[in-house]
């Protein structure tokens, strides 16, 4: 998956401008979170037919990016 843009898209019509999959909604937070619980590609797919593989990955170049491009805060707690 070379450009996620062509896959995701993200309007505020539809669940309030969540980024979606183009045309379905499907969002990425769905998609990454159930890929966080151990879903594969497959049982994915099988779930949600209208998804291919390019769409997670799509889903999942588009959260890399996000991290890269977003400041965050350490999860590591100081010793008081």
């Amino acid at each position: 998956m070379n450009d996620w843009r062509a896959r995701i898209d993200s309007d505020p019509d539809v669940l309030q401008g969540k980024p979606c999959v183009r045309g379905t909604r499907l969002s990425v937070e769905l998609i990454v979170g159930w890929l966080a619980q151990g879903w594969t590609h497959d049982m994915l797919i099988e779930s949600y037919p209208q998804l291919t593989r390019d769409d997670i990955l799509a889903a999942l170049a588009f959260t890399a990016e996000v991290l890269r491009e977003e400041g965050y805060l350490s999860l590591k707690r100081e010793a008081a």
